[in-house]
């Protein structure tokens, strides 16, 4: 299991089990050195307990490098309640997990992600102070939109050397809260969309909203686009999708999208340049984080709106040092860590 853990920092694994509600949870700190480790709670099946330790432990080491590239006062963490097929306990499982984040004394607070909502971050806030997302706090996605949409707009100009958006083809996997809305902003700035989902109901409306064409989830790949655009679960560019992509630059809001670290590199070297993920998908992390502490929802988008700013600076490092940007990103936000 330790094989598991990244060769640099001090990730502590803690794993709760309550028989009573059958909570089986995980939670993954990665650092708490800039601050408590903030990260989201996922709540989502998994063929095995493995897996799931696995995606707790990656997951809160890119919101580490997330926090410290955002400039918040937070380290990195990630939870991951394991999701039965049969559920029918939410209620009782969220009062449990509620519990068990209290009992980790503040050194992690939690939020939103995949499989869980505001309502079930309200019953976690009954039990602990260190929660967020709930239903009065508000919703984290907004910012996370906004953040990826001034990452596109960054890797546009610097790739394509195009200060508009308008007809640049945006590829996007994935029509969630974040991938919709992103869809509505990039087309009010007049690109040309394509989109896939799992949910055809949700083509159907993006793709009634905004004019976008629809295909299915095998082929986004392969289509030619300007921008692809990963909005879904993690592990999309793989040794298997990087053979078919025909795009000029991966930017979304996906949570680790290389499946292996060397997948940064091959990217490099195809010249498709990426946004890491875990610097242009850091609006709703801003968000949380800023939230918590009490900021104006003013300073927190202006804050939100920076990220563009940073994916500039990554870019022109990595092509003056002839690097993949992914490692480029690295390096900045270990820097950060050792002060």
């Amino acid at each position: 299991m330790f094989d598991l853990f990244p060769e640099k920092g001090q990730t502590d694994l803690h794993i709760k089990y309550d028989a009573a509600s059958g909570l089986k949870a995980i939670v993954a700190i990665d650092s708490t050195h800039l601050g408590p480790a903030l990260g989201g709670c996922r709540f989502i099946e998994y063929d095995s307990t493995e897996l799931a330790i696995a995606d707790a432990v990656r997951l809160a080491q890119g919101m580490t490098y997330k926090a410290a590239l955002a400039n918040v006062p937070q380290g990195g963490g990630k939870a991951v309640i394991i999701k039965s097929p049969n559920t029918t306990n939410r209620e009782a499982i969220f009062n449990a997990f509620g519990e068990f984040v209290e009992e980790l004394n503040g050194r992690y607070i939690t939020a939103i992600d995949c499989g869980t909502s505001a309502a079930d971050m309200d019953i976690v806030k009954y039990h602990t102070q260190h929660a967020t997302s709930t239903t009065t706090s508000g919703d984290p996605s907004p910012y996370t939109a906004t953040g990826v949409f001034s990452g596109i707009q960054s890797a546009v100009r610097f790739k394509l050397g195009r200060k508009e958006l308008t007809d640049v083809h945006v590829a996007i996997q994935g029509l969630g809260k974040v991938g919709s809305r992103l869809a509505s902003m990039l087309y009010k700035a007049g690109a040309q969309l394509t989109v896939t989902d799992i949910d055809e109901k949700k083509c159907q409306a993006v793709a009634a909203d905004t004019g976008a064409n629809v295909i299915t989830p095998s082929d986004i790949y392969s289509l030619p686009c300007d921008v692809f655009t990963p909005c879904g679960l993690g592990a999309v560019i793989n040794d298997t999708t990087l053979k078919q992509l025909k795009c000029q630059i991966v930017a979304g809001s996906a949570n680790n999208q290389l499946a292996k670290a060397c997948h940064g590199n091959i990217l490099h070297e195809k010249n498709i340049l990426y946004a890491p993920d875990f610097i242009i998908n850091a609006g709703g992390l801003i968000y949380a984080s800023l939230n918590h502490n009490g900021q104006n929802t003013q300073s927190i988008f202006k804050r939100t709106c920076q990220i563009g700013k940073t994916l500039d600076e990554v870019f022109s490092r990595a092509k003056f040092n002839n690097q993949a940007t992914v490692d480029v990103a690295i390096e900045l936000a270990e820097k950060k860590l050792l002060h």
